[in-house]
């Protein structure tokens, strides 16, 4: 069956297994084994490497996409973006004859393709990410990993259907001060952890420019997919589309993706979720873009933790009954009491999941079929908290949350967030 027949599926979202064995072990037995399964560390040899297919090729693609072909593992071998100048010269990184596509669907029905990346604005990662899965590619997808929760459960049975290794692209979890911060917190170094603070930054604002001529070379219809039609204007695209509801969350899903993901990491929670959310934010009065300019969002878990998560600054804090730790990128990890980080841990101290380079880990997991350290589940549970928070904060009040069943409790008009309708004809 064609990739272009399998997106069309309906229905996909309401049969996905919602409790999935084995969401924290290796993977048991691959239904595929790559062409390249053979390759050793260092350099392998041309006919040993794992054949990419990149969908979206600007932005931060370009900066997964050199990680990947700097293992010296990998091979581009074909490219797909809706905006021309993006696929040609993303193609350029590629072996000769690497192929472009503008519509993801007919790359994926290729059979020497092993692994696909996708780096494509919020709203088009969940359609690639099933069909990919379907079609026998193990996947590194950028974050936020949805656009909803329904998608991200979509993608998580897709996942687990298919057997394939999916890593997220939440490259805080490869960073030494991020794990070791949670490690220590997990290993009752500031006592009995009672809250958490996540600091993610506002959502800046534009005028209202009116529309824009469609630039040469970008197919509009398909950039929107299943978004709705509207009329093209730059800022809804590249760097900027992410200040708007239909292709994303702003900053709680941008940021937020990665301090939401280290705090839940930290508080143990990161395959399940919060019970509580409320929040509040400031909305612009005018311009194009959508998402709050300042906000705050509290979530309050069953074992009675609560995180904080605001625009103001950018870093993330757990707080317990012994002092505090406070992490960020750079390596920067810091206590109070000052001797908290300096200790080393003990063989009976907690000790997580170690990755060596994000984009390295997705590629020794595709290799050994073990789960990387940014499953999909992980994701997935990641992304939701941030998405609550979104969806407290544009209803203005607070709302119940079943984390087992993944579902809003008692708020009718709030449950039907969870999902969006798809612009025809796509669909989960």
């Amino acid at each position: 069956m064609k990739a272009r027949d399998r997106i069309s599926r309906r229905g996909f979202f309401q049969k996905a297994t919602r409790s999935v064995a084995g969401a924290a072990v290796a993977l048991s037995a691959p239904t595929v084994i790559p062409r390249s399964a053979l390759g050793g560390p260092g350099v392998a040899a041309a006919n040993d490497r794992l054949a990419l297919g990149w969908i979206g090729g600007g932005g931060q693609g370009n900066g997964d996409a050199g990680a990947l072909l700097g293992t010296g593992q990998v091979e581009l071998v074909a490219v797909c973006d809706v905006y021309r100048p993006h696929a040609e010269k993303a193609a350029a990184r590629g072996r000769e004859g690497t192929k472009i596509y503008s519509d993801f669907r007919e790359m994926l029905d290729r059979d020497n393709m092993d692994i696909v990346l996708i780096a494509t604005p919020d709203h088009w990662h969940a359609l690639p990410a099933i069909a990919a899965c379907q079609a026998g590619k193990d996947v590194y997808c950028e974050k936020p990993l949805s656009l909803t929760i329904e998608e991200g459960r979509a993608m998580v049975a897709a996942v687990r259907r298919g057997n394939r290794i999916f890593q997220v692209g939440s490259q805080q979890r490869s960073e030494f001060s991020f794990r070791r911060a949670c490690e220590l917190v997990r290993s009752g170094r500031i006592g009995k952890l009672q809250s958490v603070d996540t600091r993610i930054g506002g959502n800046p604002t534009c005028g209202y420019d009116g529309f824009d001529p469609i630039p040469e070379g970008l197919d509009w219809d398909m950039y929107l997919g299943p978004a709705p039609w509207v009329p093209y204007n730059r800022h809804r695209t590249f760097g900027e589309f992410r200040r708007f509801w239909d292709y994303s969350g702003g900053n709680m899903t941008d940021w937020g993706a990665h301090h939401n993901d280290i705090a839940q990491w930290g508080m143990g929670t990161e395959l399940t979720g919060p019970v509580e959310i409320e929040g509040s934010g400031v909305f612009p009065k005018s311009g194009l873009m959508e998402c709050p300019t300042s906000f705050e969002a509290t979530f309050k878990y069953k074992n009675g933790v609560e995180l904080r998560c605001s625009s103001q600054g950018n870093d993330c804090t757990f707080h317990g009954t012994g002092g505090w730790i406070a992490c960020n990128r750079g390596n920067k990890l810091i206590s109070d009491p000052p001797d908290i980080v300096k200790e080393p841990l003990g063989p009976n101290d907690v000790h997580l999941y170690e990755s060596n380079g994000h984009h390295r880990n997705f590629i020794e997991c595709v290799r050994s079929r073990k789960l990387p350290i940014c499953d999909v589940e992980t994701g997935h549970r990641s992304v939701s908290v941030c998405h609550l928070g979104n969806i407290a904060i544009r209803l203005g009040r607070k709302i119940q949350w079943d984390p087992d069943k993944e579902q809003i409790v008692g708020d009718e008009e709030a449950a039907r967030w969870v999902s969006r309708p798809m612009r025809s004809p796509w669909r989960l």
